[in-house]
């Protein structure tokens, strides 16, 4: 870029734009640098500047009594759950990369992690922003309450914008009671199918107390052990599927017992093989190794294909059978590893090629794979995108999928809202010729 400028308040940033724009220039807005889809890259050296919210790290109200906190942007995720969990609540949004990631990327890209099945994607985490607007000019919507029902809620405009529209230089987030009480199980099914099965019985029988249900194939236990050559396997890791399940609560419930209760049915029905129940937190922090470890494994095999879709949870092990079969089919030598969140539909279907094809071959390798993954699911209706944005990388997707209407209407956006095309231009959309 041609620069990187750093501000250390909402003042700060508002002088950054106006001198960025007097300069003819355009701003890639970036926050921890951890999204998946190149979002805050820039990729016209001569024209952009990076603006980092690295330093805009206060907490600038945390308010036990409304379960509210005010952030700015540059806080990272983990920073916010220590402060709310010193208060003995929680912020719910988990993340991997939430040591690093910061609150203004998480909103910018309506994030999602394991917890959407319980608590939504951060857009409904959020009460309030305060947003840097194109021309300068602070939108000050920072609102900590729950019900304001004036007019369109301009907030949501942001959300998910990927730095397009504005830069998001606050906000306004809920807080819920801390659980203190967790229960975590990895169980073993005889198939994929099972798992929606025994999310149907989970929701009935763990109602709203159920925060993460992941579903992972037996490769994951070999991939953890190739990045974790000392973790202790739980179980017998050949089985054909597996469900890693979180509940959580705290006052009067029984959260173990619920598990138990919960579980005993699931075998007695014949919806899981085998599993175990967390003892302790470094049991249950084990169990989630097995699931952070295989994004770790595939990370060493090399340079392969990592897919964020979503399709109907009740149809989501027929199209991840589906969608692996094509594949298999049409690109020998490939190894597809399917994981993600059921509760949700959100999908995972990532690629490992075979490294001796070399750079090139495995580079043809990886956009063959999409090729055939996205017909596939375009069959399903679904999306290509359920939780890291469209970015750059999935710019070309994301628009060749448009209807005219849809167009439109985010053309329309832009135009109202950056006239002179300075936020982030070449994120989500293919710039025009008045882009920077």
């Amino acid at each position: 870029a041609v620069a990187v400028l750093r501000p250390r308040d909402t003042a700060g940033v508002q002088a950054c734009v106006r001198a960025v724009v007097a300069l003819d220039l355009a701003i890639v807005p970036q926050g921890g640098n951890t999204g998946l889809v190149l979002g805050a890259i820039p990729d016209a050296p001569g024209a952009q500047v990076v603006l980092s919210l690295d330093r805009m790290t206060r907490i600038r109200d945390l308010d036990p009594d409304n379960f509210s906190a005010v952030v700015e942007a540059g806080v990272v995720l983990q920073s916010l759950r220590d402060a709310a969990a010193a208060h003995g609540l929680a912020f719910p949004l988990s993340l991997g990369a939430q040591g690093s990631c910061r609150i203004g990327g998480n909103v910018s890209t309506n994030a999602g992690g394991v917890n959407v099945l319980r608590h939504g994607m951060t857009r409904e985490l959020v009460l309030g922003l305060e947003v840097v607007l194109p021309d300068g000019q602070v939108f000050d919507g920072l609102s900590k309450l729950r019900k304001d029902n004036r007019g369109i809620d301009l907030k949501q405009l942001f959300i998910g914008a990927e730095g397009t529209l504005g830069i998001i230089t606050a906000v306004s987030v809920k807080l819920l009671p801390a659980p203190d009480r967790v229960a975590t199980a990895l169980v073993a099914l005889p198939r994929l199918e099972d798992a929606i099965g025994l999310y149907r019985r989970a929701r009935r029988d763990c109602c709203d107390l159920m925060s993460a249900f992941e579903f992972m194939p037996p490769l994951a236990f070999t991939l953890a052990r190739e990045a974790m050559p000392d973790l202790a396997l739980p179980m017998d890791p050949t089985h054909p599927a597996y469900a890693l399940i979180e509940i959580a609560g705290s006052g009067l419930v029984d959260i173990d017992d619920l598990m138990a209760r919960f579980l005993e049915g699931a075998f007695q029905d014949g919806l899981a093989l085998d599993g175990v129940i967390a003892q302790s937190q470094a049991q249950a922090a084990s169990l989630w190794a097995v699931r952070e470890g295989m994004n770790m494994g595939q990370a060493q095999r090399g340079r392969h294909f990592r897919s964020d879709v979503s399709v109907p949870l009740s149809r989501l092990a027929q199209f991840v059978a589906e969608a692996e079969a094509a594949i298999t089919a049409q690109l020998s030598g490939m190894v597809c590893v399917s994981y993600g969140h059921v509760g949700d539909g959100n999908v995972h279907l990532n690629v490992l090629p075979d490294q001796a094809l070399g750079p090139k071959g495995v580079d043809a390798q990886i956009l063959a794979a999409k090729k055939i993954l996205n017909t596939v699911l375009d069959r399903y209706d679904g999306s290509i995108s359920a939780e890291h944005g469209i970015g750059r990388l999935k710019r070309e997707d994301f628009e060749a999928r448009l209807s005219e209407t849809q167009r439109a209407l985010l053309t329309a956006i832009k135009g109202a809202l950056d006239p002179g095309r300075v936020m982030n231009p070449g994120c989500q959309l293919t710039p025009t010729g008045a882009e920077r």
